[in-house]
């Protein structure tokens, strides 16, 4: 009871154990810390040797066998939460702290869990699909709207999340600033040449410009993604122009110091408008995931027509013998050599659920089905699950593309 009372009679921190052995089997503390990595580390050898010695010294102590066996039942699964009382502790507080924000703030905080995983892509994706069931709109990036990092905007139900400059991909963080201090400064961009005319930078270049075009950066200066791809050269001359004529400005060779250096007119060459699976593919390459829409939206019905298990689901199937049907787009294909020499595939399958699932495709299925593994195809597989080193994995006996 001494041992045990803070906690209402339950083993929450590894010190507790190591008291329990030390006061009721006689442990020394290097006994005792022995006892502790057995059950930290789920050393099974190592926990069975314990289990005889801390028996024998609580039997030695004068407790009965029956008490003894019922005191060695709160080891084996302490294992599974155990933590020594400072980090259990710590990680209590922060627990409770962002349990707290996750309540009374969601939109602040799932920003801020944004931001923290600004870096890693496929993190930032389950994120934002987190985000949506939780009714968060995760908005996309925009040239007068968006700041560095995620920000909160607007009130709910109309409010969510914009989607940060920075987030995007080939987007540094000096343009970024310097589009934001501009715009914080001379107000919003009115048209797309206004912006080029205003935004004097070297990371304004091909990259950059590419990737927020096909993100949609500018969607809202009515600017076609496509249209501005296809003119991008002309874009770069005209920026180039820009630059030049700043300079002669700024060398005081100009009567008008402090008017806006221009370049001329800048004129797009129309383009056909860009199709919408391949704005998604953009989207995910750039942002992440899918932001617009999603590709299977339009294989909804045809999916659940065959049956198709979302492969949150499969992850939960531990049977190994049954045939199953997944659906979903590839979104990775690696192909590898076996060592007879036979070509085999590993396939990425992605659909409404958070994470990528891994297809295994053999040779003599590949053989009949090499025109399905493509990357962005809507693809039907059939298979069995196959559980490897912990890992779920479909190994797949057929597969079709769904057309659209």
């Amino acid at each position: 009871e001494p041992i045990l009372k803070r906690t209402y009679g339950i083993g929450v921190y590894q010190e507790q154990m190591m008291q329990i052995a030390r006061d009721l089997a006689g442990f020394t503390l290097s006994q005792a810390d022995t006892l502790r990595k057995a059950i930290g580390k789920k050393i099974k050898s190592l926990l069975d040797e314990q289990k005889e010695r801390l028996m024998s010294g609580m039997l030695a102590n004068g407790i009965d066998k029956k008490s003894a066996e019922v005191i060695w039942e709160l080891f084996p699964p302490f294992a599974r939460y155990g933590f020594n009382k400072s980090h259990a502790a710590c990680y209590a507080m922060i627990a409770y702290r962002t349990a707290y924000l996750k309540a009374h703030y969601p939109v602040e905080f799932t920003a801020g869990l944004l931001n923290a995983e600004s870096n890693d892509i496929d993190r930032i994706a389950i994120l934002v699909q987190e985000a949506r069931q939780s009714g968060i709109a995760i908005l996309p990036p925009d040239i007068n709207k968006s700041f560095v990092a995620f920000t909160p905007e607007g009130d709910p139900p109309s409010g969510g999340i914009r989607f940060g400059l920075l987030a995007i991909k080939n987007v540094g963080e000096q343009i970024t600033r310097a589009i934001i201090d501009e715009r914080l400064a001379r107000g919003p961009f009115k048209n797309f040449e206004d912006f080029l005319a205003r935004v004097h930078h070297k990371d304004l270049n091909k990259k950059s410009l590419e990737s927020m075009l096909k993100s949609g950066v500018f969607d809202s200066l009515s600017i076609e993604r496509n249209q501005g791809l296809q003119n991008l050269d002309d874009i770069l001359k005209f920026v180039n122009s820009i630059r030049k004529n700043s300079t002669t400005t700024n060398s005081g060779n100009s009567l008008f110091g402090d008017s806006m250096p221009t370049g001329g007119t800048l004129k797009l060459k129309p383009a056909p408008p860009l199709k919408n699976g391949e704005k998604l593919v953009w989207e995910k390459e750039l942002l992440g995931f899918y932001l617009s829409d999603h590709p299977l939206n339009p294989y909804i019905d045809r999916l659940k027509k065959a049956n198709a298990q979302p492969l949150d689901k499969l992850r939960e199937i531990k049977d190994e013998k049954t045939l199953f049907i997944a659906g979903g787009i590839v979104t990775k294909i690696q192909k590898i050599f076996t060592k007879s020499g036979q070509p085999m595939i590993f396939a990425t399958l992605e659909d409404f659920s958070s994470k990528p699932f891994e297809v295994v495709v053999f040779n003599n299925t590949l053989e009949k089905t090499l025109s399905v593994w493509v990357e962005n195809n809507v693809v039907l597989v059939k298979g069995r699950m196959s559980w490897r080193n912990g890992e779920p994995k479909m190994i797949c006996e057929a597969a079709k593309r769904l057309e659209a």
